[in-house]
C-alpha cells in the first residue's frame, strides 16, 4: 500500500468535517462532490447557496450529503457572530464580528474556530497570502511556532533513503528568508506533518552548503541557530544541522564529513531549505530529473488545519490535499 493509499484509508475510518469557501468554482465543487461520494470527508460549503447550487448543477454533479451554509441567512449569520465574538481569541468588536461572519472564507474559518469543522479548505481562487492572513488572524499560531510554513513530501522513484522512496522537504512555498527562528518553526512543524502522514518518527535536518563546521559566515550560523532553537523548544524532535545534503541522506558522506554523535546525519527523511530560494529550485530539480511525485506542500504551524491549494489544483489534487489534511487533523486532535 502507497503513501496515499493508506492516507484514503485513513481518512474513510476517522471521517473529518472540511469547510470549503469556494464553491462556485467549478474545480472546487467537482471535488467535494468526489470527496463525498467516497467517503473520505464531511464536506460543508460556505457561500451563496443559489450560486453553489447552480455550478454544482452546471458541472453535472449531485450535492446530496453536502451541507451547504448560506451566507444570505442573516439570522444563522447573527447567532455565529454572538458565538465567536466571545471567544479569547476574537481581535474584532462586534460591528468587525458581523461584517466578517457574511463573508466565506472568514465564515469557514469563524466555524473552525469555534469547533464546528475540523478543517479550512480553498485558494483555487482566493491568493494564498489571504488564506495565510485570514488563518492567523481567526485561528492563530500553534504554540511555539513563530511562522506559517509549508511541508511535502517526495516520492522518488528509485530512491533508497530512510523512508524508502519518501523524502519529507520544508519550506519551499511561504516564508521566503526565514530568521533562525522562523527556520526552527519550520523544522518542528515540518516533524509534526511527517509524523501524523507518515505514522513514522521524523529525523529532519537543517541544509546548508556547510556540513558540521566545514564552512562559515552569515548563512551557516543562521542554521545552527535554528538548530538549537528547535532542539530547546522540541528536545523530543530529532532535528539536527548543518548538512549539506549528501551528509543528510547518504551514511557514508556522513561518516565521513560528521565528527560527533547524530541521530540525524546520513539518515534524514525530513529536509529543511535554508531558503525559499533553494526550496523552490530543489523541488523542481527533484521532480525534472528524479521524476518525483510530490503531496503537498501544505501550509503548517497553525493551531487547526487551515488548507492553501495551487491556482491550477486538478480535482485529483484537491482531493489528495483533502485526504492529507484529514489525517493531519485526526492526529493533531489525537485520534
Amino acid at each position: 500500500m502507497n503513501l496515499m493509499d493508506d492516507m484514503r484509508k485513513r481518512a474513510k475510518a476517522n471521517v473529518q468535517r472540511v469547510a470549503f469557501f469556494e464553491g462556485e468554482n467549478p474545480t472546487m465543487i467537482k471535488a467535494v462532490a468526489e470527496l463525498t461520494d467516497q467517503g473520505l470527508a464531511s464536506c460543508v460549503v460556505v457561500g451563496n447557496v443559489e450560486a453553489i447550487e447552480k455550478n454544482a448543477a452546471e458541472q453535472g454533479v449531485s450535492l446530496d450529503g453536502v451541507e451547504l451554509v448560506d451566507l444570505a441567512d442573516e439570522e444563522a449569520n447573527e447567532v455565529l457572530a454572538q458565538r465567536f465574538e466571545v471567544l479569547p481569541s476574537c481581535r474584532w468588536k462586534a460591528k468587525g464580528v458581523r461584517r466578517r461572519v457574511a463573508r466565506p472564507m472568514e465564515r469557514a474559518l469563524m466555524m473552525q474556530a469555534l469547533g464546528d469543522v475540523d478543517i479550512t479548505f480553498g485558494g483555487i481562487d482566493c491568493p494564498t497570502g489571504d488564506v495565510i492572513l485570514g488563518g492567523q488572524e481567526i485561528i492563530g499560531l500553534a504554540d511555539g511556532i513563530d511562522t506559517i510554513s509549508s511541508m511535502g513530501i517526495f516520492d522518488i522513484p528509485g530512491y533508497e533513503g530512510s523512508a524508502g522512496q519518501l523524502l519529507g522537504f520544508g519550506d519551499s512555498a511561504v516564508c521566503q528568508n526565514p530568521t533562525p527562528e522562523q527556520e526552527a518553526s519550520i523544522a518542528i512543524s515540518a516533524c509534526d506533518t511527517w509524523s501524523a502522514l507518515t505514522g513514522s518518527e521524523a529525523r529532519c535536518a537543517l541544509l546548508s552548503f556547510s556540513t558540521d563546521g566545514s564552512g562559515a559566515g552569515e548563512m551557516v550560523q543562521k542554521v545552527r541557530d535554528a538548530r538549537d532553537i528547535a532542539n530547546e523548544r522540541r528536545p523530543d524532535l530529532k532535528i539536527d544541522g548543518e548538512f549539506q545534503l549528501d551528509a543528510a541522506l547518504r551514511p557514508e558522506v556522513a561518516a565521513h564529513k560528521v565528527h560527533r554523535e547524530s541521530a540525524v546525519a546520513g539518515k534524514a527523511n525530513v529536509i529543511i531549505w535554508p531558503d525559499l530560494n533553494v526550496g523552490n529550485v530543489g523541488v523542481k530539480l527533484v521532480q525534472m530529473f528524479g521524476h518525483a511525485n510530490a503531496y503537498g506542500p501544505m501550509l503548517q504551524g497553525f493551531k487547526k488545519i487551515v488548507c492553501d491549494c495551487s491556482r491550477s489544483a486538478p480535482v485529483s489534487e484537491i482531493v489528495g490535499n483533502v485526504v492529507m489534511s484529514c489525517v493531519r487533523a485526526q492526529c493533531l486532535k489525537g485520534e
